[in-house]
């Protein structure tokens, strides 16, 4: 961790003030709705700490009356121990626009910043539960994943591996709420019956969605 120091000095002679920020924020990365947490460690001599969303305060604490929350969403929760005085900002039902730095303040001198991403898990839809393919028939199957940020990453697989990236197209766009839409096309002939998943995948995600088709192959003769 990194350490941020700053002195105070007074004008009465020998007396000199030096405080520290022995560890700030790191980075985090949530889905929408969920809590994410900061923590930001300081040394002994500091007075006045302040929280910063986006260069918006959101939570002050004082070393001697505590915490001042004043936006419900924003509380935080402080820890004490021989390191030193440990802040913990909860930011709770966290929301798209609250994506962006999150700075640790202290006594207007010294900040430690990091940088808040909230991702938005969308819908996944394949139209068709099944479909039957004929011999010899080339097949269209669209997968839409719709209101996610950012754009999710969009796989195939038959059975259980994947399929070949020059199988599909996939296309993006933006709305004006910031939210993105993916259409994949895959297009494939089949020799026998498959089960086909289209996954979409983003960073705050534990594991990807994904959405199912059954293939049912049906021998011309």
């Amino acid at each position: 961790a990194y350490v941020f120091t700053d002195c105070v000095f007074f004008f009465l002679p020998g007396l000199a003030f030096c405080y520290s920020v022995i560890s700030g924020p790191t980075n985090v990365t949530v889905l929408a709705g969920s809590e994410a947490r900061f923590n930001c460690t300081v040394s002994e001599g500091w007075v006045i700490l302040i929280w910063l969303s986006n260069g918006n305060p959101v939570l002050t604490v004082s070393s001697s009356q505590g915490a001042f929350e004043t936006l419900d969403r924003f509380t935080s929760q402080n820890y004490t121990s021989s390191n030193g005085f440990t802040s913990e900002l909860i930011i709770h039902n966290t929301q798209l626009s609250d994506s962006g730095k999150i700075e640790c303040s202290v006594q207007q001198a010294i900040s430690s910043f990091a940088f808040l991403s909230v991702q938005v898990n969308g819908s996944l839809s394949i139209k068709n539960s099944t479909l039957t393919v004929k011999e010899n028939e080339t097949v269209e199957i669209v997968c839409e994943a719709l209101g996610w940020a950012p754009a999710p990453d969009i796989t195939w697989m038959t059975n259980d591996s994947f399929i070949d990236k020059s199988r599909y197209v996939t296309q993006q766009s933006q709305g004006s709420n910031g939210l993105h839409d993916a259409l994949s096309i895959l297009t494939l002939t089949l020799t026998d019956t498959e089960i086909l998943t289209c996954l979409a995948d983003i960073e705050a995600l534990p594991n990807p969605q994904n959405a199912t088709v059954t293939c049912i192959f049906v021998n011309s003769t």
